[in-house]
């Protein structure tokens, strides 16, 4: 099993729902499944598989969840797989659920049962063909390089006004800000939020310096606690997340200052949590998404070290990891925004050039990341990777973010 998620936004870049991207064996391993991907889960929907083994917090913290279901699975006892809110369950499939009587009842049937449901890859011609289908669909996926958005509004206005519009394959910051402009899309999918500004202003702001200045005294080999805790002294959410923390580590303890509690941390542990909370602060003025998707990097990577025989270095990954999008932390370019921060060689190779020992280990998160299961399964055939490892490395580092920020699940 692999499963993926892939986040949709509002016009203001708030995540409004995550798509669930799922396949049931590697490619390489089972290239039948390649003639018969469609046939793939027949008997169940990954997608919700992947919900009730992890809960709907953890996946999408209570937000809609999209999930694939094929002309074969949509007919399978989604009630019994699914026990959580059905509202918050958006069905998702192609053209291949055709506007037939056996289609369009069963359609029908998921509507009662409280379920959403959303079309995609339907081409323009289709529309009227399928008019009996986007009369019970809640959201229409479309790619916004083929279709004009402005014919598009006024006819999903008059002919299906309840209908929301999701732009997908939203890929650079100017795509999203004018198609956001234009206003026809409910949602948007893709790329974007991850790609830095390119006519940013110059010089980062001075809270910025400060945190890349603790990145840099953090990540020296061997760094000195009090001037760590001397500069995290200077930030009051800092300062007040470090104490809460290692208050909740040592019950009755009472500790009530930073070099304290640095001390009580110790070297290792005061990096690792350095290196997440500022992360945090430095994404504190883009969308929410992008410290998730940095920190569940992070931990992705750390975990599935193993895999790529690279155990001993699994510290290092973490760093990789959480650095692979500080280019759009910083609004700088990759190389530029490395600079800043001291990381080692090894690192800097592969997340710059696509070189050296991690490369292999950067290309294949941005892949699992994109749900190009393809690729995924032949990078595991290289390394002779299993799918399960590689699944649980991905739900326990969502498991991990969810516990960082939000506690442990009651």
């Amino acid at each position: 099993m692999l499963g993926a998620l892939i986040p949709l936004f509002d016009s203001k870049t708030q995540v409004k729902a995550y798509s669930i991207f799922a396949q049931k064996y590697n490619s390489y391993m089972n290239p039948s499944i390649l003639g018969t991907g469609s046939l793939d889960g027949s008997g169940s929907v990954l997608g919700i598989d992947i919900v009730e083994s992890m809960g709907l917090e953890t996946v999408a913290d209570d937000k809609n969840v999209f999930v694939e279901v094929n002309n074969v699975s949509i007919f399978s006892n989604i009630d019994e797989q699914f026990t959580d809110s059905h509202e918050k369950l958006v069905l998702l499939f192609d053209h291949n659920v055709t506007p037939t009587d056996m289609y369009v009842n069963r359609l029908k049937e998921l509507k009662a049962s409280g379920y959403k449901l959303a079309i995609r890859k339907l081409q323009v011609k289709q529309f009227e063909e399928y008019k009996s289908i986007l009369s019970l669909v809640d959201f229409v996926l479309l790619d916004h390089k083929k279709i004009d958005i402005t014919k598009a509004k006024i006819y999903f206005q008059k002919v299906y006004p309840n209908v929301s519009l999701v732009a997908v394959n939203v890929n650079t910051q100017e795509d999203y800000d004018a198609l956001t402009q234009d206003g026809g899309y409910n949602l948007y999918e893709g790329k974007f939020f991850r790609i830095p500004v390119v006519n940013a202003k110059e010089d980062i702001s001075p809270m910025k310096a400060t945190y890349v200045e603790l990145l840099n005294i953090v990540n020296d080999p061997d760094f000195d606690l009090d001037k760590a805790a001397a500069v995290i002294e200077h930030d009051t959410a800092l300062v007040i997340s470090l104490l809460a923390m290692v208050n909740r580590m040592t019950v009755n303890s009472g500790i009530s200052t930073v070099g304290h509690a640095a001390a009580m941390l110790g070297q290792k542990e005061l990096k690792r949590w350095i290196n997440t909370a500022v992360t945090k602060e430095l994404c504190s003025d883009k969308p929410g998404e992008i410290t998730r998707v940095s920190l569940i990097r992070a931990r992705f990577a750390e975990l599935i070290a193993p895999t790529f025989g690279l155990s001993a270095s699994s510290s290092e990954l973490f760093l990789m990891g959480l650095f692979s999008v500080i280019d759009a932390m910083l609004d700088k370019p990759m190389k530029e925004a490395l600079e800043m921060v001291k990381v080692s060689k090894d690192i800097a190779n592969a997340l710059v050039e696509g070189t050296g020992k991690y490369a292999p280990v950067l290309e294949f998160m941005n892949a699992y990341g994109d749900a190009n299961w393809s690729e995924v399964s032949r990078q595991l055939i290289l390394v002779n990777g299993k799918d399960s490892d590689i699944y649980e490395a991905y739900t326990s580092a969502l498991s991990w973010f969810r516990d960082l920020f939000y506690g442990k699940e009651k």
